[in-house]
This record gives C-alpha cells, sequence and structure tokens, in this order.
C-alpha cells in the first residue's frame, strides 16, 4: 500500500490528482478515448478530471483503477487528497460517518451537505472568509466523497429537517439552486432518505436514545447532527461540530 504524504496546500488537490491520473494512463498506453469506453465514462469527462476541472466520483475512481490494473492506488491517493480537505476537529466525526445506521440533522441555513450537488457546496464554501480556490475545490471534493456513504452496501437511514428558509434562499443563483432542489427531489426517492421542512423545530428532538451516538454541537451554519450506531457496548457519547 502506498503511503501519502499531506498534500501541499499550495497544489489544488484535483489537479494533483488529476496528474497522477494522467500519468497513470500513460504509463499504461491507454488513450482517453479507449479508456473512457472501458470505464463506462464519457471521454471529455475523463478530460475535465484529468485536468482538474472537474471531481471524480468515488464510482469514478474506482473504474479508472480497475481499468490501469493501479491495485487501489489510485483510490487511495483520492480517499487521502478529500480526507485531508476536511478541517483536523471535524475528521473524527467522519469516522462516524462512515459507520452510522442512522444519522439525523437540522439545517437552518443551507442544505445538508451529504445532499450537496457540486455547484452549491461550492457556492456555500466560497461565501467564507478568506478561503483561496484552491481551499474551496479541497473543501468540495471531501464533501462529495462523503456522500459515498449512500452508495454502501448497507447505506445509513439519513434524516433531515430543514427550515423553512433553507429552500428559498437562491445561493448560488436561481439554476444553482434550481438544480439542488431536484437533488433533494431525486434523494427522496430513496427509502433510506427522508426530508422535512418546519419553521419551528427544536432540534433537541434529534438526540436518540439507546444507541451508541454522536452528536455535534451548532457548527459554522448553526446545524446540528447525530449519527448512531448500533449498541455494541455500553452508550457512549461525543460530540463534533459539524461543517455544513
Amino acid at each position: 500500500m502506498s503511503v501519502f504524504s499531506e498534500p501541499d496546500p499550495s497544489v489544488n488537490p484535483l489537479v494533483l490528482l488529476g496528474a497522477e491520473l494522467r500519468k497513470h494512463r500513460k504509463m499504461a498506453n491507454i488513450s482517453i478515448e479507449r479508456l473512457a469506453e472501458v470505464i463506462q465514462f464519457s471521454a471529455s469527462l475523463v478530460g475535465f478530471i484529468e485536468r482538474g476541472q472537474r471531481t471524480p466520483s468515488r464510482n469514478f475512481m474506482q473504474r479508472y483503477d480497475d481499468a490501469l490494473e493501479a491495485g487501489g492506488e489510485l483510490v487511495r491517493l483520492w480517499e487521502h487528497l478529500t480526507r485531508a480537505a476536511s478541517p483536523r476537529w471535524f475528521r473524527g466525526w467522519l469516522d462516524v460517518e462512515q459507520e452510522a445506521h442512522t444519522l439525523h440533522t437540522w439545517e437552518p441555513l443551507v442544505m445538508p451537505g451529504l445532499l450537496q450537488t457540486e455547484e452549491y457546496a461550492r457556492a456555500v464554501i466560497r461565501g467564507e472568509p478568506g478561503i483561496t480556490e484552491e481551499q474551496v475545490e479541497k473543501a468540495v471534493a471531501a464533501r462529495m466523497e462523503r456522500q459515498e456513504i449512500f452508495a454502501r452496501a448497507a447505506p445509513p437511514l439519513f434524516r433531515a429537517v430543514l427550515d423553512e428558509g433553507v429552500l428559498h434562499r437562491p445561493i448560488g443563483g436561481r439554476e444553482v439552486i434550481r438544480r439542488q432542489l431536484e437533488r433533494l427531489a431525486e434523494a427522496v426517492e430513496s427509502p433510506r432518505i427522508k426530508i422535512q421542512r418546519d419553521l419551528a423545530w427544536n432540534p433537541g428532538r434529534l438526540r436518540p436514545g439507546g444507541n451508541d451516538s454522536a452528536g455535534g454541537p451548532a457548527g459554522p451554519s448553526g446545524a446540528v447532527t447525530v449519527g448512531s450506531r448500533e449498541l455494541l457496548s455500553p452508550a457512549v457519547s461525543g460530540s463534533r461540530g459539524t461543517p455544513r
């Protein structure tokens, strides 16, 4: 297994990842067109990702890795770069998300991070004071990686309660919010995802009982998120701030 050092903060992680993908593809002497045919993604998307202009999904990375017989190296690099983009204080919560069978969240200001489109996430993150474009792209990639929990064989049950204003706040502009609302409509088709809107809701209702749970106090967006795992030992609680 390859061991990766912490990414250079001055380097856009998507550009770094794309360069590694391109290098491995050329070493295998495979054209973009042929690779796209094998992994069943468009050649234009492969090109965008190799140039660091799009954020690849886990599915894309796994197929790319398999096609080049990279033995998981490219997937591990992708995981490393996206995880490193999260604040250090938040990385423990990522482990909770990966293991949780139930996730509850209350969002008073923005859409839940686990259901955000890439465009919406980028608009939200760009609103943070002093953030650079490189940091924005790192954070967007990390957020998209988190959403892969819904692709698990046994995805978590996710329940989100949204303040009414979240649905009407035009973050990123009309087209961005339109596509974000379409994403929510698609999400609720899953029996594992429930979304409720509420004007006056008490986040204390989220606290589950009788399970091993980890909860987060209000994060930068005022959000509260609770994750529950099956009880394997006496209940243990921890708290984490949860970025959007």
